[in-house]
């Protein structure tokens, strides 16, 4: 047990922690659809910070229901608040960052239940939140002539930045899936290539199409590279008929597990 301790220890004590959260606070609160939500957010540390790849991420805090806004603080492993509890925290895809106003914007899906999604129905100008980051975006692979996006409602501000910020002769073939027709969000303002709409069918798991979609596929033509995030068990399906049943070099393919509906 000592060993396994030692161990445990030398591992947390060799991860890079991640950046401080920092206080920032709402400007503005838009309804994009009626399942988005677009926060705008401004503080010293987005005058900081650099925004330069797409699907990059922050970490957002809100405060508990009641609570003020505690700043959590790294343990080695997570973040956690000063009793040792979990705090509010989801990640989202850093959007419009401006430096020289100290702003950005974060797009969250509405749904009952979620601790973000509850506190950005209310939060009204001037509300206090926290954020850490950013964490990496994608690269645009030099090799790729077409690059095969899929993406559910979580990944849809990821997916208009892939789509804004891609190279002028990359084709973009976008695959996106939301609840219903309505939460359909403009993709940006590029021509883009190809884009198909999904709708989750009632009960069934979010991403559950995309999923499908990409088992439809017997093989992806070289110049090809996949980028996917959605749903934690849908995106799991996509990654292991990429990589297992088609037998596609890791380099070709980013899938990102963006949540789990427990944590949602």
């Amino acid at each position: 047990m000592a060993d396994d301790d030692d161990l445990k220890a030398r591992l947390l004590a060799v991860r890079k922690p991640p950046p401080a959260f920092e206080e920032v606070r709402v400007a503005e609160h838009v309804e994009l659809t009626s399942r988005m939500l677009r926060v705008t957010l401004e503080g010293d540390v987005l005058r900081r910070i650099e925004i330069d790849q797409p699907a990059m991420s922050v970490r957002f805090v809100v405060p508990w229901p009641g609570d003020e806004l505690e700043l959590p603080e790294w343990n080695g492993n997570e973040f956690l608040l000063a009793d040792g509890s979990r705090p509010a925290l989801r990640t989202f895809t850093p959007l419009r960052h401006d430096a020289a106003s100290g702003r950005l914007d974060l797009e969250i899906v509405r749904h009952e239940g979620g601790a973000v999604s509850n506190w950005a129905e209310t939060a009204a100008r001037g509300s206090a939140a926290a954020l850490s980051g950013p964490g990496v975006g994608y690269e645009f692979p030099a090799d790729a002539s077409r690059l095969l996006v899929f993406g559910d409602e979580t990944a849809l501000p990821a997916v208009g930045q892939l789509i804004d910020m891609a190279p002028a002769d990359l084709v973009l073939d976008i695959h996106a899936e939301v609840i219903r027709a309505d939460a359909r969000l403009d993709l940006g303002a590029r021509l883009i290539d190809s884009v198909t709409w999904y709708e989750t069918p009632s009960g069934a798991t979010p991403g559950g199409r995309l999923a499908d979609r990409m088992g439809e596929l017997d093989e992806l033509p070289g110049d090809t590279h996949v980028w996917a995030a959605g749903e934690a068990s849908s995106v799991q399906r996509i990654r292991n008929h990429l990589f297992k049943s088609l037998g596609v070099e890791r380099s070709r393919g980013t899938v990102r597990g963006y949540w789990k509906p427990a944590r949602h």
